[in-house]
């Protein structure tokens, strides 16, 4: 079957082996795959301006992987990459973002992932940002135990106009919802 992105993609079934490892090379083609999907995009809402700007893709990354400040993963589900996710520090706060394959939505995969780079990064409080309508990654964080302390508005890039958007923080160590 093929995403929208255009790349083949094998649905899996609810996963029990959700791994995070250090980001290699070969993952760094696969996740700018997954940002050329559209309609994740619309959803992330707070996007690259150009996702299809690989060399800036990879500069991006290039500094993100050299930052002692952030700590990026690789998910993989069985044995595949699922997605990333890493937490950063931003205006001395501790941050988190994760993309997860469309094909791997639904099945628990984000909410393992989180729980895991919780884990080993015990930073508090750590925030996160999801627009409003992301029903999706809104429940993936409360059901790790964030709660929404503010809302913000800003010019989203994945949907080209203002978007509403909750700001999330996790003040003590994960709960273990669901």
């Amino acid at each position: 079957m093929q995403n929208s992105a255009g790349f083949e993609v094998e649905l899996v079934a609810a996963p029990a082996d959700v791994v995070l490892r250090p980001i290699i090379s070969a993952d760094i083609d696969v996740f700018f795959r997954m940002e050329q999907d559209r309609e994740a995009n619309r959803i992330a809402a707070f996007t690259v301006k150009d996702p299809t700007d690989r060399g800036r893709f990879d500069a991006r990354w290039k500094i993100l992987r050299e930052d002692p400040q952030v700590t990026a993963r690789t998910i993989l589900v069985g044995g595949r990459v699922a997605g990333s996710i890493m937490t950063y520090v931003e205006d001395d706060e501790h941050e988190l973002t994760y993309w997860i394959g469309r094909e791997y939505w639904g099945r628990g995969v984000a909410t393992k992932a989180l729980r895991a780079i919780l884990t080993e990064v015990t930073d508090r409080p750590m925030h996160a940002r999801t627009a409003k309508d992301n029903v999706g990654s809104l429940t993936v964080l409360k059901r790790c135990g964030f709660e929404v302390i503010g809302e913000d508005s800003g010019f989203a890039n994945g949907r080209g106009e203002v978007v509403e958007e909750f700001i999330l923080a996790l003040r003590d160590q994960p709960v273990q919802h669901g």
